[in-house]
């Protein structure tokens, strides 16, 4: 019976690392059906589970002094659960009576990929590692189609493929070009493309829109679906998921297109795609190395642009090929 198996699944306090980890909670949710869900999270992880099934309790964890977790304790002490999955490693879950704990270890694991290192928490066979996957609602689908505009007539905007693109990034050194995007954008939707007479997405903060306001006039404005700043992340996933093809960057953004299960390619350079890569996409880098980026800028916060040396035509070829195999 429902009810009957309470799980306690403690998050990420980083939304982005919530994300690559999230295969995990939903392979609770399928193999565990009788399973009730109390998921902790941080004020930026806790709304991407909003929409998770048969959730009971939504908590966030608003900092981690020592007080902020005496009043977590409080609040899931008087449960004996069946499960408490612990991705932050805390001591809080050694201290709840439980049946069975799985605690994620702290040491790092250099050449594994994060959603490899999640999926050991439940110590799964490497076939058995699932991809990053949301839950969302058929209140926060029905929310994002009110934003996305439809045109009527014979060729109704409904039936266009969507080609979504989410460039925006919190390190200038991740930033790939919007120029760039638009070339690729272009020939993606151009009339002898392969989203022939497609429709254009753009996803991100509101801090994206310089890039975004280039990349749109890849399309005719009629074809351009703006909704940087007007989604939350969990909404986010909920549009990404209408999409043919997501391309994007190291970033959130493109972490949520797996999650919502969109084929993606994303461009990368001072970034370790086999620990970071998309999960089941297609990570397409320039000539030099993640070493060789390290060896330039050691702590890979300098401000530079180190993705001036990717070309549109590598992400391009990436992305129609990546389409032909998932056609």
């Amino acid at each position: 019976m429902i009810g009957r198996f309470p799980i306690l699944y403690i998050a990420e306090a980083d939304a982005e690392d919530a994300v690559l980890s999230s295969g995990v909670l939903a392979h609770l949710i399928d193999s565990l059906p009788e399973a009730t869900f109390t998921i902790v999270g941080s004020a930026a992880s806790a709304p991407l589970f909003a929409d998770t099934p048969r959730l009971e309790r939504l908590l966030v964890l608003e900092r981690e002094g020592r007080f902020d977790w005496i009043a977590l304790w409080n609040q899931v002490r008087g449960t004996r659960w069946g499960l408490i999955v612990d991705m932050r490693g805390s001591d809080l879950s050694g201290r709840l009576r439980r049946l069975k704990r799985a605690v994620r270890d702290k040491t790092p694991q250099p050449g594994l990929h994060a959603v490899e290192a999640a999926a050991a928490v439940l110590k799964l066979e490497p076939h058995e590692v699932p991809a990053p996957r949301l839950h969302v609602s058929d209140q926060t689908r029905a929310q994002v189609e009110a934003l996305i505009p439809v045109s009527g007539g014979a060729n109704s905007e409904k039936d266009r493929p969507i080609l979504a693109i989410g460039p925006g990034v919190e390190w200038m050194g991740r930033r790939w070009p919007a120029e760039r995007y638009a070339k690729v954008a272009t020939k993606l939707l151009a009339d002898d493309g392969p989203l022939a007479g497609g429709r254009l997405m753009l996803v991100g903060e509101e801090i994206d829109r310089e890039a975004a306001h280039t990349i749109r006039y890849a399309v005719p404005r009629a074809r351009v679906i703006e909704l940087q700043g007007k989604l939350t992340r969990l909404q986010t996933v909920a549009a990404l998921s209408k999409a043919s093809l997501y391309v994007g960057a190291d970033s959130i953004w493109t972490h949520l297109a797996v999650a919502s299960g969109v084929p993606v390619v994303a461009a990368f350079g001072p970034s370790d795609e086999a620990t970071r890569g998309p999960w089941n996409g297609v990570a397409v880098r320039g000539p030099r190395s993640f070493d060789e980026f390290k060896t330039l800028d050691p702590r890979l916060n300098q401000a530079i642009q180190h993705m001036m040396d990717l070309p549109w035509e590598r992400v391009l070829k990436a992305s129609v090929r990546l389409l032909k195999d998932r056609g």
